[in-house]
Formats: structure tokens, sequence, C-alpha cells
């Protein structure tokens, strides 16, 4: 490992990243906002996960697999290890006086609160935005939530297969005689964290400038709304619905996956040249001059003729044998690599993708993680803490930043 990819050995709270000083009370579960609050604590933030007494966060139990540990199966997931990182967990029982008054105390040294609750649920403990603004005006508040805090679908419960299908991307993914289908991995939680994150530094940024916070209300489905791209862009200018094309590629021929003699791979002609460099590899150049698919325009009006022309001609031939001909003669294509084989693929390993932390739970002591994949010069990433127990760090922060010691707790 390079000392990017290194573990702090001394597992301090404090970074000294780019967000070195910044402190955020993370009230959130789930995936969506712990995933960006893992962010901002690998770019050096101290990250307080307030979690349940004896529950914690949900995906605690998401399992399995579970880290193994000297006795058995732990309650770390690996659902919740994903997200979890450079943070530390205390227990607060937020619908207790006790409970709601330690945040208010935490909320005095930090810059940061990110929630997901229920509508009208922080209300209810007096820790809204609307409770807490004038108490605390300098604080970047967090609201995360399946439909936003406004609009007529404003009091539904939000997941990510929901916000997936009711924005639209389930429509167009899949095989065009299939089902509509799910993206593999929760890809609205992990975009709306990203969203977040971003908003949160605009947030702190415009704090710094001006004296003063703001709330911040994203929603799981307008996130999934504004990926649709350039997909969303072509429906609002012709009216009309695109359809699924497994994994062919809407605006550009031949960009999609083929069958080999041994298995799959991609193929990704960006334009014109790189098609004239794949027919001279297939050795089918008389394709190029060919006016049904000379050019991108008339191979995307042509697909079906011209992917049955190259589908048993590519078919003849071994994927490494294929894909090294391709880079040779300047043509973008893969492999399609499983999981394990994509995190040990030689760029992958020298780009830092898998890490290993410590971790008092498992047998091993360490556990596996995936690397942020950010890379900044003078401020690089780091692994300080690892994904924290539930209330491994309760006495510590609340003795640390909201003066209530063990001879003088709260009922929290």
């Amino acid at each position: 490992m390079t000392p990017e990819h290194t573990p702090e050995s001394g597992r301090s709270a404090a970074g000294t990243g780019a967000l070195a000083g910044v402190r955020v009370v993370d009230l959130s579960r789930i995936l969506a906002g712990p995933y960006c609050t893992q962010l901002l604590g690998d770019l050096g933030a101290d990250v307080i996960k307030v979690e349940r007494p004896m529950v914690g966060d949900d995906t605690r139990r998401w399992g399995p697999p579970f880290l193994a540990g000297a006795g058995g199966p732990t309650e770390e997931s690996a659902y919740y290890l994903s997200a979890n990182r450079n943070k530390r967990s205390i227990e607060l029982d937020l619908s207790s006086a006790d409970g709601q008054r330690a945040v208010v105390e935490l909320l005095e040294s930090a810059d940061v609160l990110v929630e997901n609750f229920k509508q009208g649920d922080l209300a209810r403990a007096g820790l809204d935005y609307e409770s807490l603004k004038e108490r605390f005006p300098r604080l970047v508040y967090c609201s995360i939530s399946g439909f936003g805090r406004t609009g007529p679908n404003a009091h539904r419960p939000g997941y990510d297969l929901l916000a997936q299908g009711w924005g639209g991307i389930m429509s167009l993914t899949g095989e065009p005689d299939g089902e509509p289908m799910k993206v593999a991995v929760g890809i609205v939680d992990i975009m709306t964290g990203m969203y977040a994150a971003t908003a949160i530094l605009a947030a702190l940024r415009h704090r710094d400038r001006v004296g003063r916070g703001q709330q911040i209300d994203l929603a799981l489905v307008d996130v999934m709304t504004a990926w649709l791209a350039n997909e969303g862009v072509a429906t609002l200018m012709t009216g009309e619905n695109p359809v699924r094309r497994g994994n062919q590629h809407p605006s550009i021929v031949p960009y999609q996956v083929f069958a080999v003699s041994d298995g799959y791979l991609i193929i990704a002609c960006g334009n014109d040249k790189q098609f004239a460099a794949l027919c001279s590899v297939l050795k089918v150049k008389d394709l190029v001059t060919d006016q049904l698919f000379a050019t991108n325009p008339a191979r995307l009006q042509n697909r079906g003729e011209l992917i049955t022309l190259l589908t048993p001609v590519i078919a003849a031939r071994e994927r490494d044998e294929l894909l090294a001909a391709m880079e040779s003669a300047g043509v973008p294509g893969g492999p399609i690599n499983t999981v394990a084989e994509a995190f040990a693929d030689p760029q992958a390993v020298a780009r830092g993708m898998r890490i290993e932390v410590p971790h008092q739970a498992s047998s091993t002591g360490v556990v596996s993680l995936i690397g942020n994949p950010t890379k900044l010069s003078e401020t690089p990433v780091e692994y300080r803490l690892p994904p924290p127990m539930r209330g491994e760090h309760t006495n510590q922060v609340l003795t640390e930043l909201a003066n209530i010691s063990e001879g003088n707790s709260l009922n929290v």
C-alpha cells in the first residue's frame, strides 16, 4: 500500500485532509446519508454517527455476509461496512428529552447535520431545521428523503428500488423483450449521497463567505430523474419515450457487449475512425466504405444490419487475443470482469481500490473495504477509523463534546 491507502496508525478522529476541522453530526442510516458522511469523513471531517440504542443502523443486520469475529459472525454486515468508515458511533434515544438535549449539545461544535428521517419525525423532537436555525445560524442542515420535503409525495417513504422505478431508469434497463430491470447496486442511494456531499461543500463555502448556513433538501427520486441525462433530454426534446436496448447505446454504434468464443467483451467505438480501425482488426474493411455504415448516423439507422454482420465475426475470436488486437489498433474495448476480478485487476490494485483497515471485531484483526477513488495531491484521502461498532464512542464523544461524563450521564 502507498501511504495514501494506509490507515492512520493512531485511529484519530481528527483528520488532516481538506475538511479537517469540520464536524458532522450524522443522524442518517441505510445508505444515501451514510455514504455522504463517509465521503466527508474520508476528506478529513470528524463524523459522529448517532444510532438508536440496542438497534443501531438498520444495515448492520442486512446480511449475510457479516464480518467474522473470534466467536462467530458479528453485527457488522458487509452492507454496513461499505458506508461507515471514518466515523465515531454513539447511541442516543432521540425520542427522549435527554437524547434530544445531547444532540443539541453536539451541535454547539458542529458544522453539518445530516438526516433522513420521515417528514415530521425530527420536528416532534425539536431537531428539525426550523427549530434549530436560530440557535445555530451557521449550521448546514442536509435532509435526505425519498421524495423531498415538498410536493404531493413528500410523506411517502423512499427506497432505492422505488426511486429507480419512479424516476424512469428501470424502463431503460434490461433486454428489449425482458422485464424492466434495476441497477444491481443501490445506485440512487449512492448518487444521492454524492449529490449531498457536493451540496454540503457548496453550503459550507457559502457559510464561510457570508456567515450563514442553510438547509439542503435532497430526494432520491429527484436524483434519479437528474441521472437520466441524455436519455431524459432526448425525451424532453422529442416527446418520445426511449426503449430498452440491453447493452446497446442509444446514440453510438457499435457500442455494446459482444460474445466471443470464450466469453464476452465490450466494444465501444465512439467515432468513425475507431470504427474503421475495428473493421481492420476484424478483417471486414469493406464495411468502412459501405454507405450504410460509413458514418455513425448511418450505423445508428442501420444498427440491426451491422450487428448481424459483426456478431459471427467477433464470436469466432478469443477474448484476450481480440482485446489485444483492438488495443494495438486504438479501438476502445475491455473485458467484463466479475467483482472479484475487478478488485484483482492490476489497475485497481495500483489505484488503491481495495484497502484493509484494522477492526477490533474481526477475527483477523482487519477488514477489507473499497477505497475512495478521489486522488488529491495536497490533501489525500485518509482512512483513520474503521466502521465503528454500535455505540463504540458514546462515552468518549459525550464527554468530549457534550460535557456529559459517565458519572453525570443522561438517559440517552
